[in-house]
């Protein structure tokens, strides 16, 4: 069995609050993954992310697979060790590459094909291949292979997408993991209710140590994304750790902890640092326009990163203009500790009966 531990401490409805414990330490859930899917958190470093209080961050297995390959993240001692982070890791298995590099992807039962991204060569990707390549890279949470697909899709398309998924999710539990390792399904099924239903129970029928949901938050109505999740986690069993892929949007965050889900991962708060784009309660801040040139203010009052700590409005505008990647470090570590305080004001809130206000209070400020 593995060391993966969930302990639900309490629930708020359908909300959850929780301890995910690793053995690279203990999470508390509802828990926000920063993305780092190379093997880092793009223009930090690992002390710089777990300053900010993560404890957790997703890496990718497909891109690692690529490069540098398993081999030489095993020889290095495997990922911890490799990029020097001390907190616990996912990683994802592949699959939404499948989706992403759909032109460069041929799909069988059997495996999926890739044209690298790279240098074009033919690499053969099973599902066997993604869990055996994730077990080398000594991630404490691994994903099984799954066909995550596109939106809009015809009911047909989805059918054997979910049938695939559950076919790789079967097979990949016959290997052999590690204790120290925990392998999660991936349930799919589009935006159809009843097939997202027939995945659910499948891999709940598998006994994975936790779960996934995929497929979400790739260009359906909001309303639909809200209704399908809340629909699809009743199926999963209570007492496994549930994760919903990809999704950051401060809102999405919100409705996906109401619907019951514990972990989330995006590369929002990065990419958007990398854009000039803030992220505070106050709302959003576009750090490229001229009304900050003589605003020597932190960016946020209040907030307690080394950003806010040192470092002026002013003067991120100014590296922004410049073109130096110092404004990419500095707004990466502002938007990341936001997420950590964001995550625990949306705990303390569901522990005082105050999340439909601060429900309302984000909408108004990042609005869906």
């Amino acid at each position: 069995m593995a060391d993966l531990q969930y302990v639900l401490e309490s629930e708020v409805n359908t909300a959850r609050l929780g301890i995910l414990k690793t053995p690279h330490g203990s999470v508390e859930t509802p828990v926000f993954m920063p993305v780092g899917t190379q093997g880092a958190v793009k223009s930090l470093f690992p002390r710089d992310v777990w300053e900010t209080g993560t404890r957790i961050i997703l890496s990718n297995a497909y891109h690692l697979y690529l490069r540098p390959g398993p081999s030489v993240v095993e020889k290095a001692g495997g990922l911890h060790a490799f990029m020097g982070w001390p907190g616990a890791i996912l990683t994802d298995s592949g699959g939404f590459q499948i989706l992403s590099l759909g032109h460069l992807v041929s799909i069988s039962d059997q495996e999926a094909v890739f044209r690298s991204h790279i240098d074009g060569s033919l690499v053969r990707f099973s599902p066997e291949d993604s869990v055996r390549a994730q077990v080398s890279i000594g991630a404490d949470i691994i994903m099984c292979l799954d066909q995550c697909t596109p939106y809009p899709i015809s009911r047909d398309l989805a059918k054997d997408a979910v049938r695939r998924t559950i076919l790789w999710a079967k097979r990949s539990r016959q290997i052999e993991i590690p204790d120290k390792q925990a392998l999660f399904g991936i349930v799919q099924g589009s935006t159809y209710p009843d097939l997202r239903k027939e995945c659910a129970i499948e891999l709940a029928a598998l006994d994975f140590p936790g779960y996934a949901i995929g497929g979400l938050s790739v260009g359906e109505p909001k309303e639909e994304f809200y209704e399908v999740l809340a629909q699809t986690v009743q199926y999963l069993p209570k007492d496994r750790p549930r994760y919903l892929m990809g999704v950051g949007h401060p809102v999405d965050l919100i409705e996906g902890v109401l619907a019951g889900v514990d972990m989330f991962d995006c590369v929002l708060p990065t990419r958007n640092a990398r854009h000039g784009r803030a992220f505070t309660f106050q709302g959003p801040l576009n750090l490229r326009n001229a009304r900050f040139t003589y605003d020597f203010g932190p960016l946020e009052e209040g907030c307690d990163c080394p950003t806010c700590a040192g470092f002026s409005r002013a003067y991120i505008r100014h590296l922004f203009v410049a073109g130096e990647s110092l404004a990419w470090t500095l707004l990466s570590v502002h938007n990341l500790r936001f997420f950590q305080r964001f995550m625990a004001r949306l705990r303390e809130s569901l522990k005082a009966g105050t999340v439909q206000s601060f429900r309302e209070e984000i909408e108004r400020l990042y609005p869906v």
